[in-house]
């Protein structure tokens, strides 16, 4: 029994002298906990909606007002003409547009369902676009409610909904784009990382010095490997994609392997950043899960609306490369625009490679002396 005693009392020593492992038993929980229990939002929170209104009447207007009281949408435009709906989808500001038919008001209280609201939501992200169609009836049907108790008589608005791009309502359509960042993640910042610390942790980093290649070189040598697999990977989800799950590639394929591979350059960053940080491939395995995994899952709006989120947090997905990556490739894929409609994503994409690249090559320089 003593020394049973003597042996967990080691152990807590060791686990205290090393300050890593005490910050992912301790810290990464509560961590884990506050960002899963206070970001993720399964209901609606200010969605950004525009309204094309022909008519402008006083009940276009109220419906307007009701929109924007409803807590679950922002009104972001009010629309001039019917070609700006298509324009307002492409440049990712809106994800619902509400359009109302000629002279509302008249037809309204003529009644006979000859008032008319469509809406349009974005089809990309098919859950997404089901709860926004599904919130905005409710604030419709809120709206009817009121004006038959205030003319106590039936007044009903016909309500239509379309979905862009993706009218079946395919959950693939979402899915395809997601996993291909999740992929990328995985086999570029994990086995990267993987890779350079069991050589640190095996004696072996040193023997690699040691001959006739300059660090540089050797980091390349170990990263090439997974960028040719990543772009395999991209060729083989993408076949299946589009034989297998009917998932259309709209857009161009040129700019389809540029994005992919910015992403792979910013993935592979992260895990030559990793293993400065780290000595063991267990420490790099634990802090690329969960210090990327988990963050790509929450907050790339692969399955969590970014506007549902908490003000408060909107801006780490902005620090997320996934989230770039996942946007540039359903609107290439999806949405098939140009490039000039994703130019910003691959702008981001691109300083994030070019930053990440820089310090992680200069800091395993520093490592490596």
């Amino acid at each position: 029994m003593k020394q049973f005693r003597s042996f967990v009392i080691k152990e807590f020593h060791q686990i205290f002298r090393d300050r890593r492992t005490l910050l992912i038993l301790l810290g990464m929980p509560l961590m884990l906990v506050l960002l899963l229990g206070y970001a993720i939002k399964t209901e609606l929170n200010d969605a950004h909606v525009a309204i094309f209104d022909p008519s402008k009447d006083a009940e276009t207007k109220r419906i307007a007002e009701h929109f924007r009281a409803s807590g679950y949408f922002t009104v972001v435009s009010e629309l001039n003409a019917p070609k700006q709906i298509d324009a307002i989808f492409r440049e990712g500001d809106a994800s619902l547009v509400v359009v109302f038919n000629g002279h509302f008001a008249e037809s309204l209280l003529r009644g006979k369902g000859e008032a008319a609201v469509q809406l349009i939501a974005d089809g990309t992200d098919p859950n997404q676009a089901a709860m926004l169609t599904a919130y905005a009836q409710g604030v419709l049907a809120s709206y009817q409610n009121g004006l038959m108790e205030q003319y106590h008589v039936p007044l009903y608005i016909n309500v239509e909904t379309r979905m862009l791009y993706n009218p079946q309502m395919k959950s693939s359509y979402n899915f395809v784009p997601g996993v291909m960042g999740l992929i990328l993640m995985l086999i570029c910042a994990m086995m990267t990382s993987v890779s350079i610390v069991r050589e640190k942790e095996t004696g072996t980093m040193e023997v690699l010095l040691a001959s006739p290649l300059t660090p540089l070189q050797i980091i390349l040598s170990k990263a090439t490997p997974y960028f040719a697999l990543s772009m395999a990977n991209i060729i083989t989800i993408l076949l299946l994609a589009v034989f297998v799950m009917d998932v259309p590639i709209r857009g161009s394929l040129f700019w389809l392997g540029v994005a992919s591979a910015l992403f792979v350059l910013v993935a592979l960053a992260l895990g030559l950043m990793i293993s400065t940080l780290v000595r063991s491939q267990m420490a790099a395995l634990l802090f690329s899960g969960i210090g990327l995994m988990m963050p790509t899952l929450i907050f790339s709006g692969l399955i969590f609306p970014i506007e549902s989120m908490p003000a408060a947090l909107r801006w780490i997905p902005d620090l997320i490369p996934a989230r770039w990556y996942i946007s540039a490739v359903r609107k290439i894929m999806i949405e098939g625009v140009g490039v000039e409609y994703f130019t910003k994503e691959l702008g981001i994409i691109a300083l994030m490679a070019v930053v990440l690249i820089t310090v992680s090559f200069k800091k395993f320089k520093v490592r490596l002396t």
